[in-house]
């Protein structure tokens, strides 16, 4: 699918892009520098509010399951493709560079690739080959407000 019809293809597959999370401190959620858009790390926040809190584990009470963080890496990146939208319009978006992702990880868990699956997994859904892209993926003693996952990444855009 070319660029400037992604937003047609949110709409096939049932998807809106969210409002752009307000920043928690003093950043911007996008910044474009010549053709690439960078993205602030975004948490799995709908209407303001946290989804989810905790450190990733297998098996664990009180945790949350891979299956929770897998979930909230995609809505962490379509917080982030909100974020883009915003500061250049998604449209624009030739193909996606890089993801990288932090899970806030229990001791001894070591899914973390797994968890950002969910945000790859996205990408590729709506963008397809432009959708794969280079990825870190990395387990983390805290994030901020407690958050299981976050998620940033780079895109390249069309420039006028």
């Amino acid at each position: 699918m070319p660029a400037g019809s992604w937003s047609a293809r949110l709409a096939e597959l049932g998807l809106a892009l969210p409002a752009v999370v307000t920043p928690v401190g003093s950043y911007t959620p996008a910044l474009q520098v010549d053709n690439l858009v960078h993205t602030s790390g975004q948490l799995p926040v709908v209407d303001g509010e946290l989804t989810l809190r905790g450190k990733v584990a297998e098996g664990a009470e009180g945790v949350v399951s891979p299956e929770q963080a897998h979930a909230a890496a995609r809505l962490c990146a379509l917080n982030a493709l909100a974020a883009i939208d915003a500061q250049v319009g998604i449209d624009r978006i030739i193909r996606v560079v890089k993801v990288v992702g932090f899970v806030a990880s229990a001791p001894g868990f070591t899914g973390q690739p797994g968890v950002l699956n969910g945000a790859s997994d996205l990408l590729g859904e709506i963008f397809g080959e432009a959708g794969v892209h280079a990825r870190s993926a990395v387990g983390v003693a805290e994030l901020p407000l407690g958050a299981p996952v976050e998620v940033e990444m780079v895109v390249q855009v069309e420039v006028d």
